[in-house]
């Protein structure tokens, strides 16, 4: 039995009682639960999008990534430099 009902939205109590054991929010933990109650939970931790590494991605690709970002003076930074300005923002 439960020490703490989360409520009948959390399908998997028991992982929801330890994550809350192990400190984390109720929101976090009825989260982690619920997807873990849909798959399996090692395949939990592993969705995700994928992105593509910098490197192959274009200059005017790149470019347009430092403007959403806002790094000032992307126009004139070569391929390099955009990629370092990318991954240190």
């Amino acid at each position: 039995m439960p020490k703490r009902d989360p409520g009948p939205s959390v399908k998997d109590k028991e992982l929801y009682e330890k994550l809350r054991d192990d400190g984390s929010s109720k929101e976090k933990a009825a989260r982690i639960a619920n997807a873990a109650a849909g798959s399996s939970r090692k395949q939990v931790g592993r969705k995700g999008g994928k992105a593509g590494d910098y490197d192959d991605w274009t200059v005017e690709d790149l470019r347009k990534r430092a403007a959403e970002i806002g790094i000032p003076g992307r126009s004139s930074m070569r391929k390099g430099e955009l990629i370092k300005a990318l991954r240190s923002h």
